[in-house]
């Protein structure tokens, strides 16, 4: 997969200015800031859309006299946004998502007033199980972005998560703790989601026969992760594959195309094939 975008007007002149490699590193991340403001500007149009929690509704039954066609055998998918944040962050990935299958997709909104991952955590497992006990599936897969896929994790391996949850997909996650910004520890959630942390401390804890399989995608140009390769994973327990995003922002993660289908992968592959792929230097969208 690879990650493309327009060539700039200036970009001649551009080059000539800075030396080639110094010249496309900031063009990049010019074009990633640029691109970041965009869907900032959108996605604030959006918001208040995604405020109220989504309407939960039940599969309906067959009727006894038409034919039953195959029923769908993906899980359904569960979106969990990040901090100060709600569901609309999702609108582009869950059409992408509709569009090639996923119809049972649903969002979770949690309380931006929510200041422990261990109480988000443990909302998260209440409204699985209620999907599970709606739909009749057995799992789930979960997508996550930036702190949601660090509650997700959570609920995965410190509250037995793992029987529910097929494949967790975290998207600019701060798996080891992030650095930035560090006027922002005057809020509880963020103090959890620095380096040492006692939560960060606890998923470091052994995790012996966790069955979620993880797709971490962390991107070089996310710029609430510091150090970057925060968000990989690095755990010896844990089934996880880690895919480098280049040229694509924090909050382009679960809007770029190119990511959505690499998400998409993920959610599709088999067990077995994701630790082929993992077992080697994972996938680059580039």
């Amino acid at each position: 997969m690879k990650v493309t975008g327009t060539a700039l007007p200036f970009l001649p002149l551009y080059r000539r200015l800075l030396p080639s490699r110094l010249a496309g590193l900031s063009l990049a991340l010019l074009k990633a800031t640029a691109l970041e403001l965009a869907i900032l500007a959108g996605h604030l149009l959006l918001y208040p859309s995604g405020i109220t929690q989504e309407r939960r509704t039940t599969p309906a039954l067959p009727s006894p006299d038409t034919t039953q066609l195959p029923t769908e055998t993906s899980p359904p998918v569960v979106l969990l946004h990040g901090f100060i944040d709600n569901r609309s962050v999702f609108v582009l990935l869950r059409r992408n998502l509709a569009q090639h299958g996923r119809h049972q997709v649903e969002s979770l909104n949690y309380s931006p007033l929510t200041c422990d991952i261990r109480t988000a955590a443990e909302l998260l497992g209440r409204h699985i199980e209620g999907i599970c006990e709606r739909t009749g599936s057995r799992q789930v897969d979960v997508v996550g972005h930036s702190l949601g896929g660090l509650i997700a994790r959570y609920y995965v391996q410190r509250l037995g998560g793992d029987h529910r949850v097929r494949t967790l997909v975290t998207l600019g996650t701060p798996h080891s703790g992030t650095s930035v910004v560090p006027l922002a520890n005057a809020h509880p959630i963020v103090r959890q989601m620095r380096p040492g942390s006692p939560i960060l401390e606890e998923l470091a804890r052994p995790a012996p026969g966790c069955r979620t399989h993880f797709v971490s995608f962390w991107s070089d140009l996310d710029h609430l992760m510091d150090p970057l390769e925060t968000a990989c994973i690095d755990h010896p327990d844990l089934l996880a594959q880690n895919v480098r995003v280049s040229g694509v922002g924090h909050l382009a993660l679960p809007v770029h195309p190119a990511v959505a289908a690499g998400i998409r992968q993920a959610l599709d592959a088999t067990r077995t094939r994701a630790a082929t792929v993992a077992a080697a230097d994972g996938m680059t969208v580039a």
